[in-house]
């Protein structure tokens, strides 16, 4: 299926979210993800629907549909168009209306004719309803009932009440224009506030966006042969161009290093602040800045196939996720709208059978709706996801999805990898033996084995016995948990992998790499790892959480009994295939939620499978698509973040939950008690959300580990 990406304005709260995915999810669309608080709107487009028709049909909601980030940009938006721009508008209307109440103070005898009042009202009402009344008309007509509704009914049954007054020359008994006047502005206000405070949440990736876009010095060659550097914008760049990067500039595009050296600050991107020397054939990421030296580099990826656009698109989808905690806020949201027309109905009916005052009754009543805010309980999340995943993201730990966040406050043990995960992966070699064959023919078929291999053992060998007269094969795979077989064209099988291939032929299982030829064994290499620096502070720390670790590996028993007893680990679970991996996995899994670290293709099985599954960043790409974590600093380092980070972000959740619930809970029957004005009540449901805001804000500075 095609994944259709959208941008969608107008989107006021979880609810206007809820709706389009009711559409959509009508519409027979798959995989639908929604995000409120930045207007990001995919979904999986089934075969035979065509775009147009959807976007027609978001647009008939009461929404405007933006189907490229470029059209977003050329778009030109009246003045009317934002909260702010409507706020500025209706609020020298509403402070006039308002004098009127202080004209026992400053005797303004002529703002109290009705007529004055209704003229300067209308222009407020007028833009209201715009916006309001359109936005609830569409939502009723659309069988889910938004905040609007509420607004639109406030605000017009003041209206309407007053111009009956006027109208019928009742005078200064009907006069409520001002409180028509208020709950619109006030609400305009609150909305720009709420808008403004959500766009803070979303700082670190707006950080990340900002390096999308940037000047290139594109290298050309003239006639004669010599270089001429272009400036040219990044995004005008392909795969095989080549640039110059300069000291101080950013790395505009992913490339590869063709001539020079520098150090580079990829801070952006993993969260590691200390610049990391890079030299002739490593890749460098776009967005990342040269410290020191220059550079001539290769294009190596363009548009979405960065490692920065992916960094983005992972952020943006886990965004659109919702968490388990959310349904039930979903679900409460969508009955929310009715219930409180119904209480609003109740209470004019009670306090005017009590107090027998129709404008005491419908001033209470109007309250009731103007208070009620179904936005705080369906933003209560997004609103902490968004803070949360721009956190991690600034940090250099990407989340695939928002359950994987919520998840880890659930994790009680964590399954680490050896090779690569808790060791560096840069291996020496160390010693070799050759049986029975000719060392320069040994080491021709070593390397001709090895090269195809992702595996750092098998990249180490490569590199030591690199030849230009390798081996032809007829076929060439990597076996998972085993190693690489390779046949010549005379049929001739041969292997380099580990003891599991060489149990029959020798007893010792020492060794690192064994190779065989048609079963027969020809030779061994052993080479050296190290662990990594900080893997033993890593353990240290999830052990002072309470949480389990174990190193569950492929290698031999003797290793990973080492490495466990170096860096403190529970337990070691050793010599496993990927299928044995998966199947230690899923029993761990039905014993307790458990956190898998790998990298290597025998570990996305176990990935996939673990609770959440987390990878590195220079992991396999099957690792990396497996699991749910990404940790892009090279290392275990921000492991404890995530952990920390996942756990706060679900207490921040709660906290919001809580408010929102509680908000509603205290202000609905204050107001329908008549201690609250509708004026007042406008004003204390636009905080409401403002406060959701600031809580989750904390989330950027609030200590995680």
């Amino acid at each position: 299926m095609e994944t259709v990406k959208w941008k969608v304005e107008g989107m006021t709260c979880a609810n206007c979210a809820l709706t389009i995915n009711k559409y959509l999810g009508k519409k027979g669309m798959q995989n639908i993800k929604v995000n409120p608080i930045d207007g990001d709107v995919s979904f999986e487009l089934e075969e035979g629907t065509e775009k147009a028709e959807l976007a027609n049909g978001i647009n008939d909601l009461g929404y405007t549909v933006i189907t490229h980030h470029e059209d977003e940009e050329k778009v030109k938006r009246p003045f009317l168009s934002t909260q702010f721009n409507r706020f500025i508008f209706c609020l020298p209307f509403t402070l006039i209306l308002m004098l009127h109440m202080l004209e026992s103070w400053i005797h303004i005898h002529w703002l109290m004719n009705p007529w004055i009042q209704l003229t300067l009202c209308i222009p407020v009402y007028v833009v209201g309803m715009s916006f309001f009344g359109k936005s609830a008309i569409k939502s009723l007509r659309n069988g889910l009932p938004n905040m609007n509704v509420l607004i639109a009914l406030g605000a017009s049954a003041a209206f309407v009440y007053s111009l009956i007054g006027t109208l019928m020359g009742q005078g200064e008994q009907y006069l409520f224009y001002e409180t028509a006047a208020t709950i619109i502005t006030l609400v305009f206000f609150g909305n720009y506030l709420e808008d403004a405070s959500m766009q803070s949440t979303q700082r670190a990736l707006k950080t990340l966006m900002k390096s999308q876009k940037v000047m290139a010095n594109m290298i050309a060659f003239d006639e004669n042969h010599q270089e001429v550097i272009l400036p040219i914008e990044n995004t005008q760049l392909k795969v095989g161009d080549l640039i110059l990067i300069r000291s101080g500039e950013q790395v505009p595009i992913d490339s590869k290093i063709l001539w020079g050296d520098a150090h580079v600050n990829e801070s952006l991107l993993t969260g590691e602040s200390i610049p990391v020397h890079k030299v002739q054939k490593d890749m460098i990421i776009g967005g990342s800045v040269v410290e020191s030296g220059s550079l001539k580099a290769q294009v190596t990826a363009t548009g979405d196939e960065t490692v920065l656009s992916g960094i983005l698109n992972l952020v943006k989808q886990a965004q659109g996720e919702k968490p388990p905690i959310q349904h039930l806020a979903d679900k409460i949201s969508a009955v929310f709208v009715p219930l409180v027309i119904g209480i609003a109905l109740v209470t004019f009916v009670g306090n005017y059978i009590y107090y027998d005052k129709f404008k005491d009754a419908l001033m209470s009543s109007i309250a009731v709706l103007v208070i009620a805010c179904p936005c705080a309980m369906g933003l209560a999340t997004p609103a902490a996801i968004t803070v949360g995943l721009g956190r991690a993201a600034r940090n250099g730990v990407l989340f695939r999805n928002a359950t994987s966040l919520e998840n880890f406050r659930k994790i009680t043990q964590v399954v680490f990898d050896k090779t690569g995960t808790l060791t560096t992966g840069s291996f020496s070699l160390s010693t070799y033996q050759v049986i029975g064959i000719d060392e320069p023919e040994w080491q021709r078929i070593v390397y001709s084995l090895e090269r195809f291999s992702n595996h750092p053992i098998a990249q180490c060998v490569s590199a030591k016995f690199k030849t230009k007269e390798e081996i032809k094969w007829s076929s060439i795979e990597e076996v998972k948990g085993l190693g690489m077989k390779g046949t010549d064209k005379e049929g001739n099988i041969y292997w380099a992998g580990s003891y599991k291939i060489a149990k029959e032929q020798t007893q010792e299982s020492n060794h690192n790499v064994y190779i065989l030829k048609n079963n027969q064994l020809i030779g061994w290499i052993n080479v050296e790892d190290e662990i990594r620096p900080e893997a033993q502070e890593v353990v240290a720390y999830l052990k002072s959480k309470n949480i389990k670790t174990i190193l569950l590996s492929g290698d031999r028993k003797e290793k990973c009994d080492y490495i466990a007893s170096i860096l403190g680990i529970d337990k070691v679970i050793a010599e496993q295939s990927p299928a044995q991996k998966l199947d230690m996995i899923a029993g761990l899994n039905a014993t307790t939620p458990t956190a898998m670290v790998g990298d290597g293709i025998n570990d996305a099985p176990a990935l996939a499978k673990a609770t959440i599954g987390i990878s590195l960043s220079e992991a396999s790409q099957l690792a990396i698509q497996s699991a749910q974590v990404v940790l892009m600093n090279s290392g275990l380092k921000q492991l404890p973040t995530a952990l920390g980070l996942g756990k706060h972000t679900y207490i921040t959740i709660k906290q919001n939950l809580f408010w929102a619930f509680f908000y509603n809970i205290v202000a609905i029957p204050f107001a329908a008690f008549g201690y609250l004005t509708p004026t007042v009540g406008a004003l204390v449901m636009g905080m409401s959300d403002v406060v959701l805001a600031i809580n989750s804000v904390r989330l950027f500075f609030k200590k995680v580990i």
